[in-house]
């Protein structure tokens, strides 16, 4: 049995206390629209969630082999607090880095034993509405386990492809995988782990989506200055975004674990968002008027940029 200690118990009445303060701050935000044109979405990214296979203190220093010992606790806060919310949030976009690492690459591993890919999906089970996935680079491990298990994978214990597209209430939401390209391929000539690529068949999909002209976000892991500009002569996200900068609404990655502004320097509003594993505060909750397809972020004054973090919502 579980001893809840003081520290447990003064986490989890501060963790119940922010989110009466979220849900007091959002019923005043978001008024009652007798249109039906505003919805709302979640995001959160780099959730990093482990098994008992881990092996506690293989990450790089204290923050990191402290962080990942919550990443699930943090999960499951900032998934109840979503859920409390009234209007309700729509849908839940996860950009990537679900779970952290692969504990075995033995497919069959995986049926036989519990793992963090069991436990992401127990946790994200309970939101209320549906959960989104984008894959992140230690949803793969390019160096060691080849792709089409990760999409195997992916594919029997999530229903999720390698890339996809949602539309909702006339809003186009793009969920691209920047692992697919010769830079993540390790018999390609040009393999880099650290840089993302699309390849040529996801890249003429997303041509496909952006070309219908709805209004659009576009969420991926890495953030676009780590993805590769051009892929295919002068074919590519970078220009891609350019191209159609006036149908992307947004472009929010994830990746780095903080938040950071691109503003407009790849076309569309680039954000990075900051990961739930080191703070269940780490949330985007966007308004979304579905006449326009335009969005208001809803919590973005309790950002802490360049950090992990974000304050909880407070009184005014």
């Amino acid at each position: 049995m579980s001893i809840l200690t003081r520290r447990k118990f003064n986490s989890i009445a501060a963790a119940a206390f922010a989110a009466g303060l979220t849900r007091s701050l959002w019923a005043r935000t978001v008024p009652v629209d007798p249109t039906g044109r505003k919805f709302y979405i979640a995001l959160v990214s780099d959730t990093h969630i482990i098994d008992n296979f881990y092996v506690k203190g293989s990450e790089n220093g204290a923050e990191d082999n402290e962080s990942i010992l919550h990443s699930a606790e943090r999960l499951a806060i900032a998934r109840d607090m979503i859920n409390s919310l009234t209007p309700a949030i729509d849908k839940v976009f996860v950009l990537g880095d679900y779970f952290h690492n692969y504990p075995s690459t033995d497919y069959d591993f995986y049926f036989k034993n519990t793992t963090r890919i069991d436990n992401a999906k127990a946790i994200t089970d309970r939101f209320k509405m549906p959960v989104h996935l984008v894959f992140g680079n230690h949803d793969y491990a390019v160096k060691t386990v080849d792709r089409s298990m990760s999409h195997r994978l992916f594919k029997a214990k999530f229903n999720a492809d390698p890339y996809s597209v949602v539309d909702h209430k006339g809003v186009r939401f793009v969920l691209g995988n920047n692992f697919l390209g010769s830079t993540q391929d390790r018999t390609a000539a040009d393999f880099n782990p650290g840089i993302g690529s699309l390849g040529e068949p996801q890249l003429q999909w997303l041509e496909a989506q952006f070309a219908e002209r709805k209004p659009t976000y576009f969420f991926t892991h890495y953030p676009l200055l780590a993805i590769q500009p051009t892929e295919v002569k002068e074919f590519g996200l970078h220009s891609l975004l350019q191209k159609y900068k006036d149908t992307v609404q947004l472009v929010v990655t994830g990746h780095v674990h903080k938040w950071i502004d691109y503003q407009h320097a790849y076309g569309p509003q680039h954000y990075i968002m900051a990961a739930t594993r080191y703070d269940q505060n780490a949330t985007m909750l966007l308004e979304i008027d579905s006449q326009t397809g335009g969005y208001r972020w809803l919590n973005k004054e309790l950002v802490e940029w360049s950090t992990h973090y974000a304050k909880p919502y407070q009184q005014s």
